[in-house]
């Protein structure tokens, strides 16, 4: 069977590579110049780093199976990982039960909630009826409204801006589960989180896979646009594609699978039905927008600092050199200061240079000694539909992987719902 993909990153690679294992025929199309996606890569030091923060947590096999087969097992790392929660002026350790009883902000029976409930989301396996709460509403009263108000709603506008008390409950109970999976060996609870990441970037993993698809017969093209789905008697029967900006042409195929935000697709193939387009249309994203920062020295201590006061511009910072040594980057340091935005937000319309410098002057709130002569060079990254925004009854709204058109398949972020404690091929996480 012929697959043409739409999408060189990691679903379109993961899938032209099981694919090319079966015996198929698979064609990739990348729009980009470059494979990856939002795992995707750039230099620093002489080295690939992530345009997006990434890293796997345990229950992520998938990847961590795939690096096996692909001969690089051996690059996987497992490195315990570091968190911060910065509020009130202070970066409070934030990995243990002991450091939750000693995050003053909070009075000693509201340290016992947050953590009972933590307790509580770690060890709970249904998910369900959690769907038709918010995690506002949920958190308020199980948590307590301080609770709420320091730890988690801080979080939920950070990750979520304007959309924060919509939020379903069924997503914030995901999150403690997947950090629960990541633990480390030892007293349950106590344990430290461990994290994943390949020596040599996601991107070693993309090229590897992208090899063996090409080595059986298979292709893999950047540069090159889809634009449109042929469709023949409700079947999908090709894509119309333009090569290194070629004239368009048009490749027949068995099946097509397509990896593209849901807000695209309907432009791919206007002759969905309206009830498949109207699932597709109701995915609200928010752009995943990334100032990275190359510096002389580190900025703190810990890899992933959340930051709790909102009246700091970005959702948190990610120190990538506190995972992995700054040896492997030239010496340079490497911060992350991440966001997530719609396109309401002031921020989001602003371009690299504006954006730094609104981030710039805050950066002293997190470590006061730091002087902007500590950052040699900085980068700007965004991701257009790197966060769905996940309400009440999103279960009901995903849109199937099988389309009404026959071998017509779709697989995209907004299908991951109840599904992320269950490996899939994400490769990992970008924005916690």
């Amino acid at each position: 069977m012929r697959v043409g993909i739409i999408g060189g990153g990691a679903a379109g690679l993961g899938a032209a590579y099981e694919l090319t294992l079966r015996g198929h025929t698979v064609e990739v199309f990348e729009q980009a110049p470059f494979l990856g996606g939002q795992a995707s890569t750039f230099e620093v030091g002489g080295q690939p780093l992530e345009r997006g923060y990434h890293h796997l947590f345990r229950s992520d096999t998938a990847m961590a199976d795939l690096m096996q087969e692909l001969g690089l097992g051996h690059r996987l790392t497992w490195i315990d990982s570091s968190v911060g929660f910065f509020y009130d002026g202070k970066v409070w350790p934030f990995m243990s039960p002991m450091d939750l009883l000693r995050f003053k902000p909070l009075s000693l029976i509201d340290r016992f909630r947050v953590g009972l409930v933590t307790l509580y989301l770690q060890r709970r396996k249904e998910w369900k009826s959690l769907e038709q709460s918010t995690a506002a509403e949920w958190m308020r009263r199980r948590a307590g409204e301080k609770g709420y108000r320091v730890v988690f709603e801080p979080m939920l506008r950070g990750k979520f801006g304007r959309f924060y008390d919509q939020v379903s409950m069924a997503w914030l109970w995901n999150k403690f589960a997947l950090r629960t999976t990541s633990r480390g060996k030892g007293l349950k609870g106590m344990a430290k989180e461990q994290l994943g990441y390949p020596v040599g970037s996601f991107d070693e993993v993309f090229q590897a896979a992208a090899a063996y698809v090409v080595e059986k017969g298979g292709q893999v093209h950047t540069s090159a646009a889809v634009e449109q789905v042929v469709v023949e008697d409700g079947r999908a029967t090709g894509l119309t594609v333009r090569v290194n900006g070629g004239e368009p042409e048009q490749r027949l195929y068995d099946a097509v699978i397509a990896t593209v935000p849901s807000y695209i697709f309907p432009k791919l193939v206007p002759s969905l039905p309206e009830e498949y387009t109207a699932k597709l249309s109701s995915a609200t994203y928010l752009a995943a927008v990334l100032v990275v920062l190359l510096m002389d020295r580190p900025l703190s201590s810990v890899y992933w600092m959340n930051i709790a006061d909102r009246s700091l511009p970005f959702l948190a910072i990610i120190e990538h050199t506190n995972f992995m040594p700054p040896e492997h980057y030239g010496g340079k340091h490497i911060v992350y200061l991440a966001n997530y935005l719609d396109d309401q937000d002031p921020l989001f319309h602003k371009g690299r240079e504006e954006l730094f410098e609104a981030y710039l002057p805050h950066l002293k709130k997190v470590n006061p000694e730091f002087d902007v002569s500590w950052v040699e060079e900085y980068h700007y990254h965004r991701e257009a539909a790197a966060q769905p925004v996940v309400t009440k009854g999103y279960s009901a709204q995903i849109p199937d992987v099988r389309t009404p058109i026959s071998g017509l398949y779709l697989a995209n972020t907004t299908q991951r719902y109840e599904l992320q404690r269950t490996p899939g091929p994400s490769g990992g996480r970008c924005g916690g």
